[in-house]
């Protein structure tokens, strides 16, 4: 049986791209209303993590199975998108912080996909 090539997820930018989503999502979690903690806070949090996480999950995979992983990744980083969309309806966060965070997720997908057609 040949050896498989994985990737080092920690060396990818897909996934530090990630990460600094994800860890800057935390951080204005922290000014939600406590009632939205097990709602759309806790949906924000999920799916923002679930971003990185599926990156990593997927990188000691074969490229075929990777490849879905970066789907589910994906998938998330356009949930976040709406759940953001809805917590500045909400005025949980402010026009500035969505523009900044959207712009982040765009290049995240962007990059996600264009590393996804490479495999």
């Amino acid at each position: 049986m040949s050896a498989r090539r994985r990737h080092n997820y920690k060396n990818l930018k897909i996934w530090k791209l990630g990460l600094e989503i994800s860890n800057e999502v935390s951080d204005i979690l922290i000014d939600f209303p406590a009632y939205e903690k097990y709602d759309l806070s806790s949906q924000i949090s999920r799916c923002s993590i679930s971003m990185p996480s599926n990156i990593a999950e997927g990188s000691a995979r074969t490229d075929k199975s990777f490849s879905h992983f970066l789907d589910i990744s994906l998938g998330s980083s356009f949930e976040l998108g709406t759940q953001l969309l809805v917590a500045k309806h909400r005025k949980y966060i402010n026009q500035e912080k969505l523009e900044s965070l959207e712009e982040k997720i765009e290049e995240f997908q962007k990059m996600t996909m264009g590393f996804q057609n490479g495999l």
